[in-house]
């Protein structure tokens, strides 16, 4: 989830670096701004006086009669329509379920939203013996939920027990809340960084 956050992040700032700098240059070529502030534009730099083209006839067809220009193009073209493609699927694979329904069989009209769900398993679980802090995500699908549970332990707690109270506490009171024959659940356990002690 955070490896895709990462991607999705660095996709938009691309993105919206590309269009900041085509829209100025758009807007300075459009205004004119260069010969209005006595500046000499760059040479080469497209759009940036008025009148003028992103590509002209000439860079348009310098390639075309060569044998490797269409494969070439082609070739590019399929590898952004597979990155774009690539990228939708990751969007898709790992979404929030949303609202849910509760019950099994589902009751009619009544949903649960899962944020709802994480914050009350996330409070219940910071309750818990030997637990500092707990951070609960609702992942997969609205008809197949998930749990993705964080605790931070404080030092000196057990591990195992932890977890036990977490399986007997928490999550058996959201499963009999929510009426669901299953509630897939992943725990990851951390121990809270602290000072060593000195010794004098």
């Amino acid at each position: 989830m955070k490896r895709q956050s990462v991607i999705n992040r660095i996709l938009l700032a691309l993105a919206g670096i590309v269009l900041l700098t085509g829209g100025l240059l758009v807007l300075a070529g459009g205004l004119d701004l260069y010969r209005r502030w006595h500046l000499t534009p760059p040479d080469g730099w497209p759009l940036l006086t008025p009148h003028t083209v992103l590509l002209s006839a000439a860079d348009r067809t310098r390639w075309t009669g060569q044998g490797w220009w269409w494969p070439v193009v082609i070739a590019a073209l399929a590898v952004i329509v597979l990155l774009a493609l690539w990228w939708l699927l990751e969007q898709l694979r790992r979404t929030r379920p949303g609202r849910m329904s509760i019950g099994t069989p589902p009751t009619d009209g009544v949903e649960l939203h899962d944020h709802a769900l994480s914050d009350a398993i996330a409070a219940d679980a910071r309750q818990l013996p030997g637990v500092q802090q707990a951070r609960v995500q609702m992942t997969g699908r609205a008809n197949h939920p998930e749990v993705r549970i964080t605790l931070t332990l404080t030092p000196g707690s057990e591990p195992g027990s932890v977890l036990q109270a977490l399986c007997h506490g928490p999550l058996e009171r959201a499963h009999q809340s929510t009426g669901w024959a299953q509630l897939p659940t992943q725990a990851r356990l951390q121990v809270t960084a602290h000072k060593p002690h000195r010794a004098e």
